[in-house]
């Protein structure tokens, strides 16, 4: 096989399916032309798009074995939508279904047996949790696609994922179709990760459970898009959007990590006017945001524009006027959606515009400064976000790649072991973003800075930070855990992991059970 640029073995061809190893960040360029939908069928005036149930709309699409279906993740782990659909499908007997959801999480469990039956066949999105565990231990028939935000994009947009029947969870649809998700009894926000299916799907269903008179304005999604329109008692629960913690950690080691990050970018010469960053919902990185704020404040910056997973912590240096313009494409708690429904300066973006590489310009390539996490890095600095180090499939790549390659300066922001398992480690069990695009990494036991970074070494030259090759720190490391037991796998691989341009960048195996 193949050996790719960051030594994995690819395959040529899984099932039929031809694979291109990945090789660099920017090696691959984009070729051909877009993919279009069918042209829809012809709305005549007066002709009502509303259907009485679900169950109608199910049924009106027309969903038959073999079809693709996709959903947006904004409900996070408040979705309602996705079981009620497979439900409705699995009793009906359709079988070798795709999904080309956003990304599943717990609340998505029941799932798995829908994968073990044959429901569905294969996925083309991100697995968090018990649908991921299901298919490291081999359950599904065929394989699982992951991609981060803007390499779904790139996919639908060139056809590779071609989609029968998107889903539009809405908190507020009006009776021609307008979407958005400010208002409501379940509103999530933005819906910016919709967008490129409602464009692209043979069929878009809106369901919501607060069907307006036409116009619903302001609106994410617009009517021209959107087939049907029916309504359920509730899509999804708000509270539960944000999956982990939405408070700053408490933790002496981690705001150690946060303090540490903050103070890099001042050393390396970021802390400036017209800075911009992306920001994190965990609580490591809503720490490292609020201490940047503090530093912004201590030295009379004012930046630019935030990026990523909005949270009060963003929106309050927003309200403050320490940044200028926050583009959001999905929020963490509803105190940032109050400020997406009643700030102009904080807008909703499609996922095309922040993270795709095949546009004339993403917004990740506009960002100074980004804090990102890991599972696992390894002494090449590539980053593991998708398996643990014991190899179970638990988490999506979300904007992880787009972001890194698109930041001036990428940051990892890690403990350096959890439960005695270290963060760094001689190889990452999977590779989700290349070490090319990472430029720092830094722990409560130190920092190491990509050699690729010269630039960045000549800045910190007499800082006082702990700074010290990734030997050093996997040293440091592995004399308190000790060198970490290896997952073991078989050889059916099922899943694939692709990174942004399409290309093939590590698969993974079936978990070997013991």
């Amino acid at each position: 096989m193949p050996v790719n640029a960051v030594g994995r073995e690819i395959p040529r061809e899984i099932d039929g399916r031809k694979l291109i190893p990945f090789g660099g960040a920017y090696a691959r360029g984009p070729e051909g032309k877009l993919h279009a939908p069918k042209i829809p069928p012809l709305i005549k005036p007066g002709e009502s798009k509303v259907l009485p149930s679900l169950d109608d709309a199910i049924e009106k699409a027309g969903i038959a074995d073999g079809m693709t279906l996709s959903f947006h993740h904004h409900f996070r782990d408040g979705d309602m939508l996705v079981n009620m659909v497979l439900e409705r499908l699995a009793k009906k007997g359709i079988k070798d279904l795709k999904m080309a959801h956003i990304a599943l999480f717990p609340v998505h469990e029941p799932l798995v047996k829908y994968i073990a039956d044959g429901t569905i066949t294969s996925t083309e999105g991100s697995l968090n949790g018990p649908t991921g565990r299901a298919i490291s231990m081999g359950k599904m028939k065929g394989l699982a696609t992951l991609r981060s935000h803007g390499g779904r994009v790139r996919a639908v947009k060139a056809g590779e994922i071609e989609i029968d029947v998107n889903f539009i969870a809405a908190p507020t649809a009006d009776t021609y179709g307008n979407c958005n998700g400010f208002w409501g009894k379940s509103p999530c926000g933005p819906l910016s990760y919709a967008m490129i299916d409602a464009e692209h799907a043979d069929k878009v269903i809106a369901v919501t459970d607060n069907l307006v008179p036409y116009p619903a304005l302001p609106f994410s999604i617009p009517q021209t898009h959107v087939d049907y329109v029916t309504t359920v008692e509730k899509i999804g629960i708000p509270e539960k959007i944000v999956s982990g913690t939405t408070q700053i950690t408490r933790s002496p080691a981690r705001l150690k990590i946060a303090r540490l990050a903050i103070q890099l970018i001042k050393d390396a010469g970021y802390i400036k006017d017209g800075m911009s960053f992306q920001a994190g919902a965990g609580g490591v990185s809503l720490a490292a945001t609020k201490f940047l704020g503090d530093m912004m404040r201590k030295e009379g910056v004012k930046g630019s524009f935030a990026m990523g997973g909005t949270t009060r912590y963003v929106t309050d240096l927003l309200k403050e006027g320490l940044i200028k313009t926050i583009f959001d494409a999905q929020l963490f708690d509803l105190y940032a959606l109050e400020s997406l429904r009643n700030n102009p300066d904080h807008v909703e973006v499609s996922s095309e515009m922040y993270a795709d590489i095949h546009t004339k310009g993403a917004i990740v390539n506009r960002v100074d400064v980004s804090f990102l996490g890991a599972t696992e890095i390894d002494i090449d600095f590539n980053v593991n976000v998708n398996t643990h180090s014991d190899g179970w499939l638990l988490h999506g790549t979300g904007g992880h790649q787009d972001v890194a390659a698109g930041s001036d300066f990428t940051m990892i922001l890690a403990p350096s072991f959890r439960g005695r398992i270290p963060v760094i480690t001689d190889r990452v069990t999977t590779v989700t973003t290349p070490g090319e695009s990472i430029d720092a990494i830094v722990t409560e036991r130190g920092i190491a800075i990509n050699p690729r970074r010269e630039d960045i070494l000549d800045r910190l030259h007499g800082s006082p930070l702990p700074i010290m090759p990734i030997e050093s720190l996997l040293k440091k490391v592995q004399k308190i855990t000790g060198a970490p037991e290896k997952p073991e796998f078989e050889d059916r691989i099922v899943a694939v992991i692709e990174y942004r341009d399409g290309t093939v960048i590590d698969v993974l195996r079936q978990k070997k059970m013991r």
